[in-house]
């Protein structure tokens, strides 16, 4: 359904970006997903993946955010190596916990290299934007990695001492890596609306303006109905579908089964998604999983410029996707993709 050298130009664009970082032996991860977005695990292993199967380094310490941090513990597990922290898209003011942390990390470590790896830039605030740019420019040694148009010009104008350099996000890193790819050759009746109904929403896109289609189901990823990442942990070593075996890297890493627990997540989505002949996403890592799995899909923007931006920088190209900006055009979409890939 998709030329497969497209997918290689965007993941070997990746790799041509981060290789402005260099190579280092050893390095703190910082910013574990520990929470059940789905998007973001996919991030995270696209992430551990590149830094031990590219880099051939090793990932000697890792923690989620402030509540589990540990000064000592990461001074005593790799010193004055650089820091690697966490992509998404979460460098801004709407999701502050991820910024708090990210500030907090770039203020105290300005002794080693920083790394934050490919993210989405939204500020509400212009106050908070001058601060967070204020701590970013004050670091001697920080490179900040956007993953879309948009975010880099605000990242070239805001944050000029650091180096900034644009490309695709993380989870691309998982093509041809995982051996997740799919030709959704099952035939499936059903339609799933992936829809995430958080701050990020587009209310145009609400659940309650449900479209006209047959046979749809409108769910967020799987792992939102375990409601608690603490309740998720025995419901993920109990429930199928999951892997028989993940990967050996893991063991050799810092605390291995958090790296498990993300594998386990991505193939819970992987799952959910195969289930169905066509989704509508307003996420982006539904449209990037859909890539990835080639399964026809409509993509709809979100609260902000993120989805549009990153589908306009990288995506567009994506034959079996259709980027929606008015509800109005979601059916019509949606018979031309059915009856393009009706036969695939």
């Amino acid at each position: 359904m998709i030329n497969n050298s497209f997918l290689k130009n965007i993941k070997d664009t990746l790799h041509k970006g981060l290789g402005n970082i260099g190579s280092f032996e050893q390095c703190s991860l910082l910013n574990y997903p520990d929470y059940l977005n789905i998007g973001d695990h996919l991030i995270w292993l696209g992430t551990v993946f590149y830094l031990t199967d590219v880099l051939k380094t090793k990932i000697k310490y890792t923690a989620a955010g402030i509540a589990d941090f540990s000064e000592e513990l990461m001074e005593k597990q790799v010193g004055k190596a650089p820091i690697i922290l966490q992509g998404g898209g979460n460098l801004g003011d709407l999701w502050s916990n991820h910024q708090e942390f990210r500030e907090h990390i770039i203020s105290k470590y300005r002794d080693r290299p920083i790394v934050i790896m490919p993210q989405s830039i939204y500020f509400d605030s212009t106050s908070n934007l001058k601060k967070a740019a204020d701590i970013f420019n004050s670091h001697p040694n920080l490179t900040l990695f956007v993953r879309e148009n948009y975010s880099y010009e605000i990242a070239m104008n805001c944050f000029d001492k650091c180096q900034i350099i644009k490309t695709p996000d993380m989870a691309f890193q998982l093509l041809n890596t995982l051996n997740i790819t799919s030709n959704n050759r099952d035939k499936k009746s059903s339609i799933l609306y992936h829809c995430r109904t958080d701050k990020e929403l587009k209310k145009d896109f609400s659940p309650a303006s449900i479209f006209e289609l047959p046979n749809l189901i409108v769910e967020d990823w799987v792992s939102s109905e375990w409601k608690t990442w603490r309740s998720s942990k025995s419901i993920l070593k109990t429930s199928q579908p999951y892997p028989d075996h993940t990967p050996a890297i893991f063991d050799s890493l810092y605390d291995p089964n958090i790296h498990r627990t993300s594998w386990i997540l991505m193939h819970k989505g992987i799952a959910q998604f195969r289930q169905h002949r066509l989704i509508i996403t307003n996420r982006l890592h539904g449209h990037i999983l859909c890539i990835l799995l080639g399964i026809p899909h409509i993509f709809l923007g979100n609260s902000y410029y993120k989805n549009e931006s990153f589908y306009e920088t990288w995506t567009h190209q994506v034959p079996f996707c259709r980027f929606v900006k008015d509800s109005a055009q979601i059916k019509i979409a949606a018979q031309e993709l059915l009856e393009l890939y009706s036969k695939a």
